[in-house]
């Protein structure tokens, strides 16, 4: 599946193996977007996630509420993969040592 929305440099695909959903998401993911990044990861029979935010190069605070809706929705079965401009989104916000994100190189 994949998630585009018009005007926006953001694109969300997903792929799902087993009620494993694996998200690939690029761009930006803002008050616009952050929808469709919920939406990519959260379809029927999917029990857990993971979100690949590496390609991403502007993350709000929508986005963070995003994340935080799919950490509730997936409390054991969730992998966030940041990018370092995410990454330093999440250690700002006080996020950076939830058990969802995978350890990688600060922004």
């Amino acid at each position: 599946m994949d998630q585009e929305n018009a005007g926006t440099d953001f694109s969300a695909s997903s792929s799902v193996t087993e009620g494993h959903a694996t998200v690939v998401v690029r761009g930006e993911v803002d008050m616009s977007t952050a929808d469709a990044m919920v939406r990519a990861a959260t379809g029927d029979g999917v029990r857990s996630a993971t979100i690949d935010l590496r390609g991403v190069t502007f993350f709000d605070s929508a986005a963070i509420h995003a994340l935080i809706r799919l950490a509730e929705r997936f409390p054991d079965g969730l992998a966030v993969i940041p990018s370092p401009q995410v990454h330093r989104v999440l250690d700002i916000s006080g996020l950076s040592t939830q058990p969802w994100l995978v350890p990688g190189e600060p922004g």
